[in-house]
């Protein structure tokens, strides 16, 4: 599966963004793990092509930024897809 490009965190705002619409599957992916349980270490390998064991505080930052940020679709940004679908 290729990797959209990243950065080491996920936008904060209070809107989809258009990274977070490149990475609509990337936040599934990371969700889909963290409720399998796996470890984050694993998951920066496998969704982010990052080594933990080398660089360990970039890839603990860029898998916990883009989870935190794939929970607040969860929550609240799925609220900006349903009024945007309203618009068209």
């Amino acid at each position: 599966m290729t990797i959209p490009p990243f950065e080491d965190r996920a936008p904060a705002d209070d809107r989809i963004t258009v990274y977070d619409e490149r990475h609509f599957v990337t936040y599934l992916r990371i969700l889909d793990a963290a409720e399998e349980g796996a470890d984050w270490s694993e998951v920066a390998a496998v969704v982010f092509g990052l080594d933990a064991a080398a660089e360990p505080g970039q890839a603990r930052q860029v898998h916990d930024s883009h989870l935190a940020r794939a929970r607040w679709m969860t929550e609240h940004g799925y609220k900006h897809l349903l009024d945007k679908s309203r618009e068209g």
